[in-house]
Formats: C-alpha cells, structure tokens, sequence
C-alpha cells in the first residue's frame, strides 16, 4: 500500500515539475472557501482600523473622573457616538454615550460598560447626566487601532485550505479577493459495457453506472473540476477518449478494466503506461499507475470498477494527490480519528481493510458500525450513502470484534 501510494504521489511531483509553475487565481472571497492559497495575504487595512469602544457605555477620560469624590462620579453627557458615527472630540469634564464599535473620540482613554451606569440600558436617548458606580482605569473596554493585524502583517499563508474564519480574516484586513492555485482538472473514464447512464432502464445483463457519477463528485468535493465520460470495453475507444478529453486534463482516473478478465479494457490500451500493483488493501485491491504521455507527464491513476472499491481508492489513493496537485499537504488527507468498534465484522488476514462504517457519539468515544448487515462488503454501494468513515483494520485481523479499537480516515464533516 504505502509503496503505491508513494508512486502515485511521485507521479504527481513529476508532473508539477515538468508543468512548471502556474499564475494564481485571484478569487471572490465568496468563491474562496476550500480553494488554496498560492501566496501570503497582508493586511491592507489595520484591525481594528480604529481606536473603538468595546462596549455600550459612556467614553470618559479617566482623569476627569479621578478628581470626582466617591459620593459623586457623575458626568454631564455631551452626546451620542453610535458605530459608524464620523470621529469626534471629548468635551473637558464631559462623557459621551458611545456604542460598541463606534470611534473611541479624541480625548477619551476608557469607556465605562451602561451596566456600570445609573442610565438604563436599551434604546432611547442619551442622558443629560450619568453617574458612574466606580472609577474606570485607562484602557479599559477599549480596542486599540491595528492590535490584531497592522498594515502589512500577514493574515494567511500560502497552502492553507480557505475556510470560513480564511474569509472573514481577508475581509477584515480589506481584501475583496485572495490569490489561490487554479483547481485541477480532472478527466474521470468510467469503463465498461455492462453500466447504462443513470436514470435509464438498463438492458439485460447491464447495470446502472454508479461508480462513474460517485468518483466525479468525489474529485468535486476535493475541490478539482472534473469531467466525466464513459467508454465501452473498446481499446480504441478508450484511446481515443484519452486523446481526446485527456489534453487538458491534470490527472486522469479510469474505473474498471484492470482485473484478470477477457475484456480488462485499460490493461490493454494503457498496460506499457501503467505499473499494476496488486495492493494489499480490502476492498481495491488491483490499482495501477503511471503517465499518460512523455510530455505532460500526467498522471494516470486506474482504479478497480467495484463502486465501493472505487470509493475507498479515491480516500486512500486518490485523495492524497489531488492534494497535492492543489497546492497542500498530502499527508493532511490521510489523518484519521480514533474509534470503537460497535460490532463484530469479518476481514480478510493479510490485508489492511478500509471497512465504510456509520459513526454514533457514546461519550467521549467515536463508535463506529458497518451501515449494513451484511458487514463491510464491497459490493454494498447502496448503503455507501450512510458511511461517514473508513475504519482501518490492521491486516493480521480476520475479524473485528465488538470493542476492537481501530483508526477511521473520515469521510464525512462531522461538525455538520
């Protein structure tokens, strides 16, 4: 597995240096979560911008109030200062009401929370007067202008992968786009002439092509773009498939065709091109890799037909390279969580097993089932849907056992 694995991520490397680099994307933060940062984004404008009041309450100058006796820290109110009112100066001996966010104005080194005042908090107007139920010291509730970010300070680094808070961080230091590495592109050949198009009726003998759509939006969610086509168990054709669709492509996946049948169409159009591992992996055990062309270098990674031999390929395999090709950490996508196991299911010895299983919280424990009675079996593509992680079995078991504990690369957000 790992000496695949590591071919399959030497490919990918091959291919970026004979592709040399590629200009970023400046991208729409709305467009941005989940790309990768090609490069730094400093600050273009402080955070805060300003010198405001943390809290809703009355600006002061805290020496003002030093010279008030204790039976009388009382201030006349000079006005409103509500967020997003135009700066303006403290009167001497004076407090102004101020709202959370509004400019702290000039003159004023503290702000004394409504909660601290005799004036009742809530809409309506200032006060003509306010008295203080203890002295404030200098800064409080204040933030200072630039003490999170200043011009010019790095906010986000190349490689990290855009998340919500990569958005709101950008936006905060006033950027409106952020540059990010171009998504791979992605050509997905699934082959066979027993898979009908789904949604269509299929012929004796034929079946829906599940696999094909699956292993797209797979490449969807890990954030390439890919295009799908089908091809017929026809070397010719699947030849000039890949001449055809693969000339734009940064990587090409085929499913299918690479067992030890008659008709193992990719064997025989892409055999010279591809190292065939027999890779000691339940289920997905035929993989095969290589370049689809001496120019280009791309890479070509065949995977086995089974849908959810597809689907464990694609985590186990796949995923690590479009990462790569993305711009981030490889090993980032093979991080697993730790699990128990909630019941018994059967393995085969001498293989590491990558079993879908269904996640249910007991405590502080992750407990982890097969969705389907019948264990882990790789034919059980209907209840793939339901499987939120990969239990990784080590491959000396032959069989799990209620309580085993065991890692699980996950499949599925959690948080959601």
């Amino acid at each position: 597995m790992s000496e695949h694995l590591a071919q399959v991520l030497g490919l990918g490397r091959a291919y970026l240096d004979a592709r040399g680099a590629v200009e970023p994307e400046e991208t729409l933060l709305a467009d941005a979560p989940g790309r990768i940062l090609a490069g730094a984004v400093p600050a273009a404008v402080a955070v805060p911008p300003f010198t405001a009041s943390a809290m809703d309450g009355f600006a002061v100058r805290a020496c003002d109030i030093d010279l008030l006796p204790d039976d009388a820290l009382e201030l006349p109110v000079a006005g409103d200062l509500p967020a997003g009112a135009a700066p303006r100066a403290l009167p001497p001996g004076a407090a102004l009401r101020i709202m959370t966010g509004a400019a702290l104005p000039a003159g004023a080194d503290a702000v004394v929370p409504v909660e601290l005042t005799d004036h009742r908090p809530g809409p309506g107007p200032a006060p003509a007067r306010v008295r203080l139920t203890e002295r404030p010291s200098v800064g409080a509730h204040v933030r200072v202008a630039g003490e999170d970010a200043r011009v010019g300070d790095v906010v986000l680094t190349a490689g990290e992968r855009v998340s919500p808070a990569h958005v709101a961080a950008a936006a905060a230091v006033g950027r409106a786009t952020v540059p990010v590495v171009p998504r791979p592109r992605v050509l997905v050949v699934a082959t066979g002439d027993e898979l009908s198009p789904p949604g269509t009726v299929p012929a004796p003998g034929r079946v829906p092509d599940s696999g094909g759509p699956m292993l797209a939006a797979l490449v969807a969610q890990a954030g390439a773009v890919p295009v799908l086509e089908r091809c017929a168990d026809d070397v010719g054709a699947l030849r000039a498939t890949l001449a055809r669709a693969g000339t734009d492509a940064d990587l090409v996946l085929t499913s299918g065709g690479m067992s030890q049948g008659a008709y193992e169409v990719v064997r025989e159009a892409l055999g010279q091109r591809l190292t065939l591992h027999e890779v000691a992996m339940q289920p997905g055990r035929p993989q095969g890799a290589g370049a689809l062309d001496d120019d280009r270098c791309v890479p070509v990674l065949a995977l086995p037909g089974n849908p959810v031999s597809t689907f464990v390929s694609f985590y186990v395999i796949v995923r690590p390279l479009l990462a790569l090709l993305s711009g981030a950490d490889p090993a980032a996508a093979g991080r697993t969580v730790p699990v128990v196991a909630g019941r018994a299911w059967r393995t085969r010895a001498g293989r590491r097993q990558y079993a879908p299983v269904a996640l249910r919280r007991v405590g502080d424990e992750l407990v982890a089932e097969p969705p389907h009675p019948l264990g882990a079996g790789s034919h059980l593509v209907a209840s793939l849907a339901r499987a939120e992680a990969l239990a990784v079995v080590p491959e000396e078991a032959d069989r799990v056992q209620p309580g085993d504990r065991l890692e699980a690369l996950l499949v599925r957000d959690l948080s959601r």
